[in-house]
């Protein structure tokens, strides 16, 4: 039982090349296998992804400007302590 195990280790492999072709051949075998979408599903999916990048990035810039602006607000409300000051007048600086 212990010589089956070491042969079973010893097999040889195919040579990298070889390997490698497989490789590239298995691939293409599961590409053939695909169900690829229409022109017309396609230019659907496309569009329903931009939309949804164009909608995340109103809120995304709604929320910026929202957030900017409570910042603004507490700051004011701060009365410009000497902290917020210093604060205030080295953020323009950095962006």
């Amino acid at each position: 039982m212990a010589n089956d195990v070491k042969t079973a280790k010893k097999e040889k492999k195919p040579n990298l090349f070889a390997r490698i072709g497989r490789y590239f051949k298995d691939v293409v075998g599961e590409l053939k296998k695909l169900t690829w979408p229409t022109g017309k599903d396609l230019a659907k999916y496309t569009a329903t992804v931009l939309a949804f990048i164009v909608l995340f990035a109103v809120v995304i810039g709604v929320l910026d400007f929202l957030f900017g602006q409570g910042f603004t607000l507490l700051g004011s409300l701060a009365g410009k302590s000497s902290d917020a000051s210093a604060l205030a007048d080295a953020l323009p600086g950095l962006m």
